[in-house]
């Protein structure tokens, strides 16, 4: 366990700061991750988004205790939406990181997954010897996201899906940081 947690730092990249997320985000964050595309590329997003989850996502994301990062992709410096998806890393043993992230639909092939990724690899704020990732195996995209960022393969796995009651096929990719 965990006993202290740094305060969650900002993260800048070139579209958009990677900021911790506020109360006020839960109306972008609600309406992007009820959206089923969202869901179903998540193993922990419901669909339909029941009441409350959003809310609570966000108050565990800013706990002191916590043992995940979670950042909005805020692009309202530069023109774009105050959120445009989320990206998060979830502490573990040994000194490594599991990385999750999604973007909202209206900004996919619009290369902000990676910039974001690539953004949390740089300021390796957990410190983390090693990151890993997973993606279902239906979505190539994110694929391209991790392997474009320097990702290894590591092998097939599975996963549960909330979204889709279904335990999902997945690719597991890791990232040796050097640190």
């Amino acid at each position: 366990m965990i006993d202290t947690v740094r305060p969650q730092a900002t993260i800048s990249a070139d579209r958009f700061v990677l900021r911790p997320l506020r109360k006020s985000d839960a109306g972008l964050v609600r309406l992007y991750s009820a959206d089923p595309r969202v869901a179903r590329g998540t193993r922990s997003i419901p669909h339909p988004l029941p009441p409350g989850a959003t809310e609570a996502l966000i108050d565990r994301a800013i706990q002191p205790t916590r043992t995940e990062d979670v950042w909005a992709l805020d692009g309202s410096a530069h023109g774009h939406a105050e959120v445009l998806g989320l990206i998060s890393l979830q502490r573990m043993d040994r000194d490594q990181s599991e990385i999750f992230y999604w973007v909202a639909p209206a900004f996919w092939n619009t290369g902000f997954a990676s910039e974001a990724v690539r953004a949390v690899i740089e300021a390796n704020p957990h410190a983390a010897k090693q990151i890993f990732a997973e993606v279902f195996q239906d979505n190539p995209g994110s694929a391209r996201v991790l392997t474009n960022c320097g990702f290894d393969y590591l092998g097939d796995a599975e996963a549960f899906s909330v979204a889709r009651n279904a335990t999902v096929p997945t690719w597991t990719y890791t990232l040796k940081t050097g640190k």
